[in-house]
């Protein structure tokens, strides 16, 4: 039984009745079969921006959870733009040690 929400009309109705300018730009994301985690995050990024409050990042990343298939995505962002386990974590708002960790875990063969 699969339990994940529709992220693809949860996204259309937000861009229909709130956001319709910004629907031409998240089209892309919008057409694909199979939404991944961190499709979800950038199509917020796009919808939403980053009018966050630090109480609110500060609960959120408590509570994130990765699949197998986002982190090795993650991890050969690292790889294919040649940053290290800060800049990494910077940029996914991680910690280095979950990074250190998932490389650690997670064997990529990258070639």
């Amino acid at each position: 039984m699969n339990n994940t929400p529709y992220y693809k009309n949860i996204f259309n109705d937000i861009l229909d009745s709130k956001y319709p300018e910004k629907k031409s730009i998240c089209q892309k994301l919008l057409d694909k079969e199979n939404f991944t985690h961190l499709d979800v995050i950038t199509l917020n990024k796009l919808i939403f921006g980053d009018r966050r409050s630090t109480e609110d990042d500060k609960f959120n990343q408590q509570h994130k959870f990765y699949s197998e298939s986002a982190i090795i995505q993650m991890l050969k962002y690292q790889y294919d733009n040649k940053l290290s386990n800060s800049q990494l974590a910077r940029h996914f708002k991680l910690s280095r040690n979950t990074v250190a960790r998932w490389k650690k875990h997670f064997t990529i063969n990258i070639k």
